[in-house]
């Protein structure tokens, strides 16, 4: 819409630059242009405001396929005026001179026309597909057919106006068939999502029972590694056992060798010892007997008062060790009789 400003009776518009505006003054054409600023008087102007701009012109409608069944069709149209000049004559697009509002509609008559010659194009397609194939394909169909028949419509140019682009959005068939066209596919897709759990859950069985596996494997491999241990801790055992049972009877051996060596000297030294004590006793005696014997050869050469007066000097030599000394009658008398005979002779 126009800017319009009011000054003592006159008028200033300030146009956009995408609304093309025709000032006409007295049957003349005084501005023509997009994004125009200029005065005039309002009771002389007469203007028109074309937009220029790309518009979108959402569009819903229903339609009915070759098997006779209701769909709806959801579309968007892209246009815009290519032709101000044309579209201003075959349209309204003049505006009030005092506040630059629209007089007419012009643009719900440009909606009208693409709706109803796009929808004419729509049904002529979906007429002669099927309900499945027009879900299936009718999209990219029904695009086409609308782009094409727009293209190919000649009331389109004549009003200046130029088609850019068209979406068609979705095609939708009534609630009810839509819910039984989505029976069979969830029916299917629940069963492959049961397949899939079911699977899934074969998998995790098939990995259980391969991780059981694996631990009875260990478990066995570990019980056989256990056995093989004890097996070789008891080789240990007893060859340590016989290396010990070895050491001690070469131990044994050597002491019992050692302590028969010992018990050897010990013996031969104390037969020698025994012998040279013998010899010792026996040379002793011998010489004791000799002495004895010639002691006694001595004294059986000597006369009784010899041998009296030799034991009066052994006495006299012992009286300091004598402490007492026993004499018999006999000895005495055989004494004094020596005496007073020895003392009878000289004289």
């Amino acid at each position: 819409m126009a800017d319009i400003t009011r000054r003592l009776g006159w008028r200033h518009l300030r146009g956009a630059p995408t609304a093309h505006v025709r000032h006409h003054r007295s049957g003349q054409l005084v501005h023509d242009g997009p994004g125009l600023s200029f005065w005039y008087r309002s009771l002389t102007a007469a203007l028109s405001e074309v937009p220029v701009d790309d518009r979108e012109l959402a569009m819903t409608f229903h339609a009915r396929t070759s098997d006779f069944q209701d769909v709806a069709v959801q579309a968007t149209v892209t246009y815009r005026v290519s032709d101000p000049a044309i579209a201003a004559a075959r349209l309204d697009f003049s505006i009030d001179p005092d506040t630059g509002t629209w007089r007419g509609a012009p643009l719900e008559q440009l909606g009208s026309l693409l709706t109803e010659t796009a929808q004419q194009h729509a049904l002529d397609v979906l007429a002669r597909t099927s309900l499945a194939a027009a879900l299936m394909d009718g999209v990219a169909a029904v695009r086409e057919r609308i782009a094409g028949g727009l293209d190919a419509e000649p009331r389109l140019p004549a009003t200046g106006i130029e088609v850019v682009a068209v979406r068609v959005v979705a095609l939708r068939p009534e609630p009810e068939v839509e819910r039984a066209l989505r029976t069979p596919a969830r029916e299917q897709i629940q069963q492959d999502a049961d397949k899939a759990t079911y699977e899934r859950r074969a998998v995790a069985v098939e990995r259980e029972r391969a991780i059981a596996e694996n631990e009875l494997a260990s478990q066995i491999e570990l019980a056989r590694r256990e056995e093989q241990l004890v097996d070789q801790r008891g080789t240990n055992a007893r060859r340590e056992a016989e290396e010990h049972a070895a050491a001690d009877a070469v131990r044994a051996t050597a002491e019992a060798a050692r302590t028969v060596r010992l018990a050897d000297a010990e013996a031969t030294r104390a037969v020698r010892l025994a012998k040279a004590e013998a010899e010792a006793a026996r040379g002793l005696g011998q010489a004791r007997a000799e002495a004895q014997a010639a002691w006694l050869r001595v004294h059986a050469d000597v006369d009784v008062a010899t041998l009296h007066a030799l034991t009066g000097t052994r006495l006299a030599e012992n009286l300091p060790r004598i402490d007492s000394v026993t004499v018999s009658p006999d000895v005495l008398t055989g004494l004094l009789s020596r005496l007073g005979g020895t003392s009878e002779g000289p004289a």
